[in-house]
């Protein structure tokens, strides 16, 4: 079952190392990310599963032990999903679950083993809601790290140029997730999201669908677009 849940925004530059110069920016984001995965921590879970959004080489499981890294952001910096004695997969961790493992190790985590799930972000809803399902399912105690990314396109020089739904999106999110409410989440337009470059949709709604019969209150802990992406931490417990 489902005890707990952070949401956390995806982009390499959380890790100061790749943002260089520009890394007191996200500092705000950083606590914040810190702060939700401390409620992941409380929760005292079996198993805390990481969902990210992923291209198709990252698809799928990923065990724990599984590496990345940021060299393609121009950083010679290696992480490993988990403190597990695990052998690491011979596939690298995709870019937003490489950030959650960099999150992880960051915050000492050692309360649980920890596993990945890359996930499509053109994902259609009623799979991600299945997965969801089939993850609050299992008789342990389950926690989950989702990351994902809001629109792309708040400011003219947003990597989505600026569209004009963008902030109404972002705002519907941020309120969805803020109150834990899966039944919005489960609402999201995926056209829309996939033209506003929308990130964190699919996993979000993997959230929707493993939360939908737990009853977590959710709190909202950072919304802002300070590079004219949308970024969103939340804590549900």
């Amino acid at each position: 079952m489902l005890v707990a849940a952070a949401v956390c925004p995806c982009p390499p530059l959380l890790v100061p190392e790749v943002a260089a110069g520009a890394a007191p920016e996200l500092d705000a984001a950083r606590t914040a990310c810190a702060d939700a995965l401390g409620v992941l921590a409380a929760s005292r879970p079996d198993r805390l599963l990481v969902v990210g959004p992923a291209g198709e080489g990252g698809r799928g499981p990923h065990p724990e032990g599984t590496r990345g890294s940021f060299r393609g952001f121009g950083v010679d910096l290696g992480v490993r999903l988990g403190t597990g004695d695990a052998e690491p997969a011979e596939r690298e961790l995709p870019a937003a679950l490489a950030v959650a493992a960099w999150l992880l190790e960051r915050a000492g985590w050692s309360q649980a083993p920890v596993a990945g799930l890359g996930v499509a972000e053109t994902l259609a809803a009623e799979r991600c809601l299945a997965a969801g399902r089939e993850i609050a399912g299992r008789p342990e105690r389950v926690a989950l790290l989702v990351m994902g990314d809001a629109s792309a396109c708040r400011t003219l020089k947003a990597p989505g140029y600026l569209d004009e739904r963008a902030a109404g999106f972002d705002a519907d999110v941020a309120r969805a997730l803020g109150a834990a409410d899966a039944a919005a989440l489960k609402a999201l337009d995926a056209e829309l999201a996939y033209e506003l470059k929308v990130s964190g949709r699919a996993p979000w709604q993997v959230l929707a669908g493993a939360a939908e019969s737990t009853g977590l209150a959710g709190v909202l802990l950072y919304d802002d677009a300070p590079y004219g992406v949308g970024y969103v931490v939340a804590a549900w417990s």
